[in-house]
């Protein structure tokens, strides 16, 4: 399984030579530098710790500056642990947009949008009461009765108002439209969790999708527009 962390940049369009429209999610893909490669022997567990993003050193505290000196790299403003069999590096390598290519099937990971404090019609779709004829019932959570057993208390994982967003999500089998390595861009098909400029991840799917949708060649209006100059 491959790993990569991203920005997610917004959403756009692109379209293919047979005129098929792809609404795709611009994730900014700049080098992962690994900072640490963690053992079962050392650590319990294999996985390799990457930085994303460089920043100056006078932003960091003493804990990242050492975890930066000692692997000999730039400072970053993110740390992620990746983990996966393929994802053998050593300290100081480079990660790249490219370990991916156009077709795979991807599963993201980022932090949803924070709405807020909202009620259960918003947070959890129940379905509203009625508006009239007398109805004293709107927008409100339903019974907090339990099921035959009336001991007195509200048991816990009630559906209620409260907090909603700002949790890890994870959006599943993916498509990948097309990489370019240049420019550090991966263009993913579809939604992902987050708001403009938040962090993600990026990996291989973890669950198998029979039915494959095969990308077509993009059109690219710089090179056509270069020909017709």
């Amino acid at each position: 399984m491959k790993s990569i962390v991203g920005r997610k940049m917004g959403m756009t369009q692109v379209f293919g030579k047979d005129g098929k429209m792809y609404p795709v999610t611009v994730i900014e893909v700049l080098p992962n530098v690994v900072t640490q490669v963690k053992t079962k022997e050392k650590d319990g567990y294999d996985a390799i710790q990457v930085g994303y993003e460089d920043k100056k050193e006078q932003r960091c505290n003493k804990a990242e500056l050492g975890i930066f000196k000692k692997a000999g790299v730039a400072a970053k403003y993110e740390l992620k642990e990746l983990t996966g069999d393929e994802m053998k590096y050593g300290v100081g390598e480079e990660i790249k947009a490219d370990i991916f290519k156009a077709g795979d099937i991807i599963d993201v990971i980022g932090v949803s949008k924070g709405k807020g404090f909202t009620g259960a019609i918003k947070r959890y779709h129940y379905t509203i009461g009625p508006k009239g004829h007398g109805s004293g019932y709107h927008r409100g959570p339903g019974s907090f009765a339990t099921n035959g057993r009336c001991n007195n208390r509200v048991h816990p994982g009630k559906k209620m108002a409260g907090h909603h967003g700002n949790q890890s999500a994870t959006i599943l089998n993916l498509l990948v439209v097309a990489v370019d390595a240049e420019k550090n861009a991966i263009l993913v098909k579809g939604a992902v969790p987050g708001a403009k400029k938040s962090i993600v991840t990026l990996r291989s799917a973890v669950k198998t999708q029979k039915n494959v949708e095969k990308v077509q060649e993009l059109v690219n209006y710089a090179a056509s527009g270069s020909e017709n100059n």
